[in-house]
This record gives C-alpha cells, sequence and structure tokens, in this order.
C-alpha cells in the first residue's frame, strides 16, 4: 500500500439511478479479480456490498460501500453508490472523492432524471466516464434506445466501444470495436469469453460504428487527426490512445454492453476501466486553502508531497463505534501514526487503517495517493473534513448538505426511549449529514428532516438496530401563525382588591395590522403622566407574551402594532404585574374585535419531471392550492417552480414518486406567510380544535 505506481490506480464510482444493477456490477468485479469465491446476489440477501439490514430488506442500495481489488496490473477502489433519490446525498459525497465513474444505463428504461442529477455532479467535480449499458439479457432490451437516452437526456457525447450480440434471451456476447473480435460469453457466470471473428449478420454494423469510433477518436489528438485525413484509418494503438484522450478530456463517453447480474461483458468493462478512467497522476492538483493564511493552495498527486485526504463518509457503530473514510490526494498514510483534522483544528491518532470489501475489512500499513482506506475510532473527525500534515495544513471544499424534503414529529416509544433518544440521533446525523434534527420551540416537538420518507424510516429503524431506541413517528404540526385584519380600541382594567394591598392598571389601546412579515411595533403615546414610565414596558411585555398565543387557535400573533394611548394607575395598588396583565388582557380583547385570521407557511418549490408528466404535476399541484410560478426545460425534462402551502405538501415525496414512476425530484425552502382563504380556514379551525 503506498508502494505501488500511482498511474496504476483507479478509484471510481459505480453511479446509476435506482435498480439499474450498480451492486450487481460491483459484485461481478469482485468475483473476476478473485476477492470473493462466489457471485453475490442483491435479490437473495448475499450481496458482500449491500450488507445492512435495512438494505437487505429492501434490495437497494441505502449507503454507500467500498470495494477494492487488482485487475490485471491495476488497484481498483470502488464506491458502489445509491441511485433512490433518498439516499442522493450519499451519492454526490462519493463523487467528490473519486476521479472516474463507471454510469450504468438500464437496457430496458435508459436515463432516468436521478442519473442527470448524478452526471450534474459528475461535470460540477470533474469525474470522468465510462457507460455501461446494463440488463442486454433482459425482455425488452433495446442498446440502441439506450444510447440514445444518453444523448438526448445527458447531452452526452457517447463513442460506442463494444456492440451487443443479440439481445434478451439472444443476447451471448459484445463485438470489441478496437480488436473487431466477438467475444462469446461462456454460460457460466465465470465471466470469460471466446474470442471469435464477427457474426456475419453482424460484420456491416460493426464496421459503420468503428468508423464513427475511429471519427470521434481522430478529433482528440492532432496527431491522430493528421494521421486520419491521410490514410483514413487507425491502428488498434491509436484508437486505444485517443479514446483515452477523449475519455479524459471528457470530449466523449466511451460505451460498453452487458449484463452485470449475468457477469457477462464485466471482463471487458474492467479492461476499459483500466484504460480509459484517470489516475491520480493524471488529474490536477487539489485546490484547497491554508487555515492559518486562508491562501489557495496545491497538493500534487504524488507521494513526495505533504500528506492530505478528504473524509467523505463516517459509519457509526455502538459496538466498534465510529469508522471514517477517506480518499488520500497526497502524500501517504501509515498505521499507527498521527496527523491533523484542519477542518476542526485538532490533532488526530491514527489506529489501524483498514482497505473495505463491503463490511469485510483488511489491515494495511500505508495509504497513498488515490488510496481510499478508513481508519477507527478517530475523535474529533467528521464528514467533509480535511487531514493532513500539521505542518503543511490545507481544506479541502466539501459540498454542503442537500436540504431534506420531509419531515416528522418524533414521539419516544417509552420513558427508556425518551433519555436516549437524543444521543443516538447525534450519532447518525454524524454519520449521514443529510439528517436534520431539531426541537421545534414552538410546537414542542422533536422533528426529524429527511430526503424522502424511506429515507425518514430507515432512520427509525437503525435507532433501533443500532441503539435500541424505538420511537414513534407522526406528521408534524404545521406552524401556523395569526394576524390581525382590522383595527380595535379598547380599555383594559386590572383591579383586584382581596384584602391587604390590591392591584389596579388601567390602559387604553389601540391594535392595528402592519404589512406582512414587518413582525410587532409597540408605540408609546402618553402624555402628562397618565401611567408612570417605570409602568408602560410592562404593558409592552404583557401584549407580547399574550400574542405568543393567539385568540383563534393559539397560534403566534404576528405583524401587528399596539399603540398605549392613555391610561390611568393608582398610587398604592398599582404594580409592574398589575400593568404587564392588563397589556396581556387588552391584547386578547383587542384581537378578537380586530378580524383576526389564520396565516399558514408557503413554501418554495423546485419539481424536476419528465416532459410526460408535466400535465400530472401542475394539476396535482393546482389541486394543493399551489401556484406555479414558471417552468424552465432541461435536457428531456421541465423543472417547475411553484409556490404551494405547506401543509398541502407535508407527505409529497412518496406522492411525487407515485406520479412519476420514481421519475421526479424536488426540493422545497420556506418562502414566506399568507393568509388562509376564508373559505379554508373555518374548516382548519375546527381540525385545530382538539389540539388547543
Amino acid at each position: 500500500m503506498g508502494k505501488y505506481d500511482t498511474a496504476k490506480v483507479r478509484n471510481f464510482g459505480v453511479i446509476a439511478h435506482g435498480g439499474a444493477g450498480k451492486t450487481s456490477l460491483v459484485e461481478a468485479i469482485l468475483f473476476n479479480s478473485g476477492v470473493t469465491d462466489r457471485l453475490g446476489r442483491v435479490d437473495d440477501g448475499s450481496s458482500w456490498m449491500n450488507f445492512e439490514p435495512e438494505e437487505v430488506k429492501r434490495n437497494i442500495t441505502i449507503s454507500t460501500s467500498v470495494g477494492h481489488c487488482q485487475w490485471r496490473e491495476h488497484q481498483l477502489r470502488i464506491l458502489d453508490t445509491p441511485g433512490y433519490a433518498n439516499f442522493l446525498h450519499e451519492t454526490r459525497n462519493a463523487l467528490r472523492a473519486v476521479d472516474g465513474a463507471v454510469l450504468l444505463i438500464s437496457a430496458l428504461s435508459g436515463v432516468k432524471p436521478q442519473t442527470q442529477k448524478i452526471m450534474d455532479w459528475c461535470r460540477e467535480f470533474g469525474v470522468r466516464t465510462v457507460a455501461f449499458i446494463n440488463k442486454m439479457d433482459r425482455e425488452r432490451a433495446d442498446f440502441d434506445k439506450a444510447l440514445a437516452s444518453m444523448s438526448d437526456s445527458l447531452g452526452l457525447p457517447a463513442v460506442t466501444v463494444t456492440l451487443p450480440i443479440g439481445a434478451e434471451d439472444n443476447f451471448r456476447g459484445v463485438v470489441d470495436l478496437i480488436t473487431m473480435k466477438a467475444h462469446l460469453f461462456k454460460d457460466d457466470g465465470s465471466g470469460g469469453s471466446e474470442i471469435t471473428d464477427i457474426p456475419a449478420d453482424l460484420q456491416d454494423e460493426a464496421e459503420t460504428r468503428r468508423f464513427m469510433l475511429m471519427e470521434a477518436v481522430a478529433e482528440t489528438l492532432d496527431e491522430l487527426m493528421e494521421k486520419y485525413l491521410e490514410e483514413e484509418t487507425l491502428s488498434e494503438a491509436e484508437l486505444l490512445k485517443g479514446l483515452r484522450a477523449g475519455t479524459l478530456a471528457g470530449t466523449f463517453i466511451p460505451v460498453l454492453a452487458g449484463s452485470a447480474v449475468k457477469n457477462a461483458g464485466v471482463t471487458e468493462l474492467s479492461d476499459y476501466i483500466n484504460w480509459c478512467l484517470p489516475a491520480p497522476s493524471d488529474c490536477p492538483a487539489q485546490a484547497g486553502s491554508n487555515p492559518k493564511t486562508e491562501e489557495l493552495e496545491e497538493r500534487l498527486p504524488a507521494e513526495d508531497n505533504p500528506f492530505s485526504a478528504l473524509v467523505f463518509k463516517t459509519i457509526s457503530d455502538p459496538y466498534t463505534g465510529q469508522l471514517t473514510l477517506m480518499r488520500v490526494y497526497s502524500g501517504s498514510v501509515k498505521s499507527d501514526s498521527n496527523f491533523y483534522n484542519a477542518s476542526k483544528e485538532a490533532a488526530e491518532r491514527v489506529g489501524q487503517l483498514f482497505m473495505l470489501n463491503g463490511k469485510h475489512q483488511t489491515p494495511v500499513a500505508e495509504a497513498g495517493p488515490g488510496d481510499i482506506v478508513a481508519v477507527a475510532k478517530l475523535k474529533e473527525t467528521a464528514t467533509g473534513d480535511t487531514l493532513c500534515d500539521g505542518s503543511r495544513p490545507i481544506v479541502y471544499e466539501f459540498p454542503e448538505p442537500i436540504r431534506p424534503v420531509i419531515s416528522f414529529a418524533l414521539e419516544a416509544a417509552s420513558k427508556n426511549d425518551e433519555d436516549k433518544i437524543n444521543a443516538a440521533l447525534h450519532k447518525l446525523v454524524e454519520e449521514d449529514p443529510a439528517l436534520k434534527v431539531r426541537r421545534d420551540e414552538e410546537t414542542k416537538e422533536l422533528i426529524l428532516s429527511g430526503m424522502g420518507q424511506i429515507h425518514v424510516e430507515v432512520t427509525i429503524e437503525k435507532l433501533k438496530r443500532k441503539f435500541n431506541v424505538e420511537v414513534l413517528l407522526k406528521t408534524p404540526k404545521v406552524p401556523y401563525r395569526e394576524t390581525l385584519r382590522g383595527k380595535a380600541q379598547l380599555q383594559s382594567k386590572y383591579k383586584k382588591q382581596s384584602g391587604g394591598r390590591g392591584q389596579y392598571a388601567d390602559v387604553w389601546l389601540e391594535i392595528e395590522p402592519l404589512p406582512r412579515g414587518a413582525g410587532f411595533e409597540f408605540v408609546d403615546k402618553i402624555v402628562g403622566g397618565a401611567i408612570p414610565r417605570q409602568y408602560i414596558p410592562a404593558v409592552e411585555k404583557g401584549i407580547l407574551e399574550a400574542s405568543e398565543k393567539g385568540v383563534l387557535a393559539g397560534f403566534p400573533t404576528v405583524d401587528f402594532k399596539a399603540t398605549l394611548y392613555d391610561g390611568s394607575f393608582h398610587t398604592v395598588d398599582s404594580s409592574e404585574m398589575a400593568f404587564k396583565i392588563a397589556g396581556s388582557m387588552g391584547f386578547k380583547k383587542g384581537a378578537e374585535q380586530a378580524s383576526p385570521v389564520l396565516l399558514e407557511p408557503i413554501v418554495q418549490m423546485e419539481i424536476t419531471v419528465p416532459d410526460d408528466c408535466v400535465g400530472d404535476v401542475i394539476g396535482d399541484m393546482n389541486s394543493r392550492r399551489g401556484k406555479v410560478l414558471g417552468m424552465e426545460p432541461k435536457v428531456g425534462n421541465q423543472v417547475i417552480s411553484a409556490q404551494v402551502p405547506l401543509s398541502e405538501v407535508l407527505k409529497y415525496a412518496p406522492e411525487l414518486r407515485s406520479m412519476t414512476s420514481d421519475r421526479g425530484m424536488f426540493s422545497m425552502e420556506f418562502s414566506h406567510y399568507q393568509e388562509v382563504p376564508q373559505h379554508n380556514m373555518q374548516k382548519l379551525l375546527e381540525e385545530l380544535k382538539p389540539e388547543d
């Protein structure tokens, strides 16, 4: 570890929408390289990479897992990423830590919106890509349609490198367009193939596709273009050279075909991963800021540079403690050594370094540029932190967590669970920064927010499994507000005599509305000492405290002005408490007279859906009292901008999935408060009454 040629390291993420076969592909790569002795399968729970009980239960990837192996003379570092919308934050963090990616496209469904989002991140982080059109053995498999969806939906120039021989039940091999040889797969799942001549019925198509490949490759380097213009052909070596140059430059994406679950075409893909994807040494220096001087610095991907690494994932376990996963960018790190957390400005002690294959850990002595390793029980380090040589500190940029889109209120199942819930949730948030936990001071509820209902449900299952904490999920209360539409003038007198010193306060108030968002304003118009100066702040305090529980449904009253313009006092019985009570009583009486109304929170939404779903989504948004503000086309999709009451979209995530067959995505954030329409308000007040 750390002593082999960095040029022979390939670290890459396996990316796609959910169900495209990413984990099956990684299982096949590990099997072919000899890491595993049998082909793991997702559907029967034997996968090495999907090992968490929540993943086995659902047959999906929930959390990024790590694999490593040697293929031919290259060291492969593989991140198997989630593809379902609820867990794409894991994928984004993983892409920040790799140089390359293998993009899976289903031969059945082509590209989905999740894939588009993932490819946007690849472009953002400069991740170079090879594509694999998977599931060629399945019914309705269509290579050309899947290839076209890459251009239509992703806007990516795709270059065919292997052409499928047959499809569905007849899928039996691929034509390698570089060597112009057919690879006929063995049907034993070994990943092997017989290399033979191209079938006669495919010869013309293979030559046409090779011509297209040659044209694309010729444009990558001047020397290849000159040779191609002179001789109208390129050798195998020149094709490979240009294919690598074009991939590294992001000019195009090489495309191969196969079936991961049958281990067909995976050997060929692994060879082209070695050839096309970048080594750490092919990548530019990693830029970061010096935390002491705040100046920009760079680290070259070389062992003779100061050590630096980025933490892209944290795993919390109540028994073994925290496991930190990091990508090494420069220098090297050894087991049983020290390094510096520049993000937290804290020294850390490294114990044993591990390479991971799923949950299986292999101890290693050292890690160098491009390696992805794990270390246990770091005290200060969290996801997104930069680890480095303390004498040469640097901090790398890490993506901000994606905003959650759904929230639930948590209620402990028992008093014992209540005592443990906060500490357990803190551990899970450390592991998954896309989760947000807060105590709503207004509703007094503990709110858990996540990227979707499944994300939250998985978190609750982990609470039970890892920390033995049981909670109940409830729809959170909507934080309504109250305000006033009219004006009221009133006298509020508080007089109490029950033996001994009495209580007396008399205030004259004017209550009136303010523009939305103006808050609360108190105006003192007392003249001539009608009320002594020392009592006036108590009146304001009484009004403010009373306004926290409005007269309609007990929600805070906002955007109003209270003017104190007259009153009287008693030289003996008046006190600050009496005037505070009089102010409180005055607010309640005035609010009732000033036409109180309910305000509801409005959220701003951006909803990305396929073109064929736009009508359904807009119709649904209108039925939720939403207002569509506009649409913007985005490569096969439409981004709908809308404003809608929060109460109407508390469970929008599963409903959008249903409407769009899991092809839609959305984000939302608070926009403003708006008056509840009169015809809705009475019904809403009836619903809220039991919760007063």
